[in-house]
């Protein structure tokens, strides 16, 4: 869910970037469908997943979640640590947000042949409502917490999501600041 995270951990190499924003979609063992390189974005994926899950940080971010939407905490998580990203782009990254948001769409594009076939209308649809860069607001996050709740299968309490979020901004984002360090030192040993 925390596409624009999955990119930047990514570093500067296009498959280990296109690898962990579609990474979500990719299920079974790999390298399954996928040419070696994206295959490789994807298991770093899984790797930085995995890496967050047992992290002190972001399992703090779960609790800060209200007990109604505990199950879905994760979820909340994931796209509250873009939001924090994408709102403070500028004190963290070099690249205007924007810029990066277009570089990351542009090699999506490039690799779309290589992606399975249920994860191209998603990569498309990103780049066409530019979710990565929609993150930078809370409206946006609201916007994605809603579509997503329509989307499952069955009911969930992902719309108004944004809610927890703000009722606690502070506590995410020192969460988030010692995981994304904690995040960056893990991809520098996991590459």
């Amino acid at each position: 869910m925390n596409f624009l995270a999955h990119a930047v951990l990514a570093g500067a190499d296009p498959a280990l970037i296109v690898g962990g924003v579609v990474g979500d979609w990719i299920k079974g063992p790999l390298p399954g469908p996928l040419p070696s390189d994206l295959a490789r974005g994807v298991a770093l994926h899984r790797a930085i997943d995995s890496h967050a899950e047992t992290h002190p940080a972001f399992q703090r971010s779960r609790q800060r979640v209200a007990v109604d939407r505990r199950r879905y905490a994760g979820v909340l998580v994931d796209i509250f640590y873009d939001h924090l990203l994408a709102r403070d782009w500028a004190r963290l990254r070099p690249m205007p947000l924007e810029r990066y948001c277009t570089e990351v769409y542009r090699h999506i594009d490039a690799r779309l042949a290589d992606l399975p076939e249920q994860a191209r209308p998603a990569m498309n649809l990103m780049a066409r409502e530019d979710w990565l860069r929609s993150y930078a607001d809370l409206a946006g996050i609201a916007d994605v917490l809603q579509r997503m709740a329509r989307r499952a299968r069955q009911p969930n309490p992902l719309a108004g999501g944004e809610q927890a979020f703000a009722a606690d901004a502070a506590g995410f984002g020192e969460d988030f600041a010692h995981w994304f360090a904690d995040a960056q030192d893990f991809v520098a040993r996991w590459s």
